[in-house]
């Protein structure tokens, strides 16, 4: 068994690479994705070993790499878009809305859009305007698109993997925080044997509070969950891994054994996915909550200048307040 200790972006490199050798249909675009390897590096080295038919430098137009990236999967290709950053993408919304999300829809099955959107989204990295973003929200309200994020190296290789062999249009959310951060990865599993791509998991038992995350906020609530434990209490932490469909039957099991949630996401709170989240929950384990199921998350504001980003990212104190403020009611 070939395992490796790989980032997060050389897992999404090699599972790329991956993609490229076993469907000669798989293409990948975007700014910048072909001689630069894109500006974290993902897909560096591709378009020497598979050329620049395959991965392709594209004009700094979004709209036009997705208009584009329908007609070629349409024809069948299975083309891959890189989003440089997450708030460059809304020149490329109606695209996604109009036509991604709806021509299978629109042609009564008889079309598929095999394509995956890549977009690294969330703060953390002292970036300007418009390069820290949380557009999830959007897309998994979008019916037609299913919305995907990593949290960790392994998921990264095997969802994207899983992602780009779907017949349908899914957007890939990384956590461009995160990057950088190591893990094991297990690159001879088969992908047939992978752990469903549309599937929650809890990655720390526990028997006191369900959190949820997703994406870069995964790693903050396990740190959270550390913390609590020298207090005595024993986090539940899942990650989602799909927000669109959502996967919720562990976090079910976990609030009727728990009693308490607790939702953590980047974005703002209004209208989000942990409104979501807070409602359905709240439907199914009514008689099983101790306490209302509370949210931690970015505030309602334009995302802030680099400097102050860390007084509006949900941190480790604010997931433990949250926490403390489910025991008492």
């Amino acid at each position: 068994m070939a395992t490796e200790t790989l980032t997060i972006g050389k897992a999404l490199n090699t599972g790329l690479r991956r993609a490229l050798e076993n469907d000669p249909k798989v293409i990948i675009m975007g700014e910048d994705v072909g001689k630069l390897g894109g500006v974290f590096r993902i897909t560096d080295g591709l378009q020497k070993d598979f050329g620049d038919q395959r991965v392709i430098d594209t004009p700094l137009a979004e709209s036009g790499i997705i208009g584009t990236a329908v007609g070629l999967a349409i024809r069948g290709y299975r083309p891959v878009c890189e989003i440089q950053f997450d708030g460059f993408v809304y020149p490329a919304y109606d695209q996604i809305v109009s036509q991604v999300a709806k021509m299978h829809y629109r042609s009564r099955g008889k079309l598929s859009i095999p394509m995956v959107i890549r977009i690294p989204f969330g703060g953390g990295i002292g970036a300007v305007e418009h390069h820290s973003e949380s557009p999830e929200a959007y897309f998994a309200h979008t019916a037609g698109l299913k919305v995907v994020s990593c949290a960790n190296p392994q998921d990264a290789y095997v969802m994207i993997q899983q992602a780009i062999a779907s017949d349908d249009p899914i957007v890939f959310l990384e956590p461009k925080r995160r990057y950088w951060e190591k893990g094991q990865v297990d690159l001879d599993a088969p992908l047939s044997d992978a752990y469903p791509l549309h599937s929650a998991r809890v990655v720390r038992p526990g028997t006191d509070v369900t959190v949820l995350a997703y994406g870069p906020m995964v790693r903050t609530c396990l740190e959270a969950a550390t913390a609590a434990a020298e207090d005595g209490r024993e986090l539940e932490v899942i990650d989602l891994r799909s927000l669109s469909p959502l996967d919720l039957t562990a976090a079910y099991e976990s609030v009727k054994r728990t009693g308490r949630a607790v939702v953590v996401h980047e974005a703002p709170s209004n209208i989000g996915l942990g409104a979501e989240l807070a409602a359905r929950i709240t439907e199914e384990c009514f008689y099983s909550l101790e306490s209302p199921v509370l949210r931690v998350t970015g505030f309602d504001t334009p995302y802030p200048a680099a400097r102050v980003e860390e007084e509006y990212l949900p941190d480790l104190d604010r997931v433990l307040d949250a926490v403390d403020r489910t025991f008492g009611w």
